[in-house]
């Protein structure tokens, strides 16, 4: 037995020096230490031998199959280190070629115009401010003079979650918590997203944004309002813009007004862009209303303020001259890629 344990590993050894390949070595595992393989064969004729040899034949095999181990994990070893070698020369990255450009993107035309109106408005000492949009019905309507048979609480119009709580109409909800903070004076803007049940089409949404302004200090006038808005108009639209204040009614702001501004296209002579009047409505505005001052804890008799509110989307239409909102959303790039 010792001699067929001798025969057997030179055999071994002979077969894995002369294998060129990984899949050859695993032929010979399966060949000398399978199931079948000619060590456990030879394990299995120990029964044959005397008793008293049995525990030294047992230590040669296994001494044996250590051995052919152990031989065949260097090969293994050595066969994988040529191959990863090989494929490593294979894949050699040259740093110094240039790298592939990635498309970048850009600011959305909401937020470029968004971005331009807060810094106008940060420019003039205004704080921007935002609020929940899932509000309740005081700060959304009744905090804003808005009874509870008013037109503007019709379901048709809001989106309601329960009787109380709804998807706000306008941001100015959170100018409503701004005075209940009774902080004064006040000077801000609130941008944000707003919900209205309108149907899709070219400049209305079910989902926009709005941008509101409010100022509460002592002494405040209408004249602060118009020369606000005027300025603000300018530095918008250009230095030569002019605006005109229509009379109009807002339940939170008396008086009211809805805000021209001078057709940046045709500056004034009137155009297709226009309608052939020469002049653009963009926003509406007024004096607070002293009621709502009133529900808010602010004292009428000494402070006054006034209020306005822009559609974002309104700026951006006409800003860029498209016309049809519809455009914004549909993440078309072609279009996209003009801002």
């Amino acid at each position: 037995m010792k001699e067929k344990l001798q025969e057997i590993k030179e055999e071994a050894l002979r077969q894995i020096e002369a294998s060129d390949r990984l899949e050859k070595l695993n032929e010979i595992k399966v060949a000398f230490l399978g199931k079948k393989g000619d060590l456990t064969n030879l394990m299995k004729s120990l029964k044959e031998a005397a008793p008293e040899e049995r525990p030294k034949l047992g230590q040669l095999i296994n001494d044996t199959r250590t051995a052919i181990e152990e031989i065949l994990s260097e090969k293994k070893e050595a066969f994988e280190k040529a191959m990863r070698e090989a494929k490593l020369s294979a894949e050699t990255i040259d740093v110094t070629l240039p790298a592939k450009r990635s498309p970048m993107g850009h600011r959305h035309p909401n937020t470029i115009v968004l971005e331009e109106v807060e810094r106008i408005f940060s420019g003039m000492g205004y704080e921007v401010v935002e609020g929940p949009e899932v509000e309740y019905d005081y700060y959304n309507f009744e905090a804003l003079n808005i009874p509870a048979n008013h037109p503007a609480k019709d379901e048709q119009d809001t989106f309601y979650i329960t009787g109380d709580i709804l998807l706000r109409t306008q941001t100015s909800s959170t100018q409503v918590h701004e005075m209940e903070k009774g902080k004064l004076p006040i000077r801000m803007i609130a941008p944000g997203r707003v919900y209205r049940s309108d149907e899709v089409d070219a400049t209305h949404s079910p989902c926009f944004h709005q941008i509101e302004g409010l100022v509460i200090d002592k002494n405040i006038t209408f004249a602060d309002l118009k020369g606000t808005l005027a300025e603000f108009a300018k530095q918008l639209f250009g230095e030569d813009t002019k605006v005109k204040f229509r009379p109009h009614h807002f339940p939170f702001t008396e008086p009211s007004a809805e805000v021209d501004v001078s057709c940046f296209k045709c500056k004034g002579k009137g155009c297709r862009f226009c309608k052939g009047s020469g002049w653009i409505e963009i926003l509406g505005c007024g004096m607070v209303h002293p009621r709502v001052l009133e529900m808010s804890g602010i004292d009428p008799e000494k402070y006054t303020g006034f209020a306005f509110g822009v559609g974002l989307e309104r700026i951006t239409l006409l800003k860029y001259e498209i016309d049809d909102m519809r455009l914004l959303y549909e993440n078309d790039i072609r279009f996209l890629k003009q801002f």
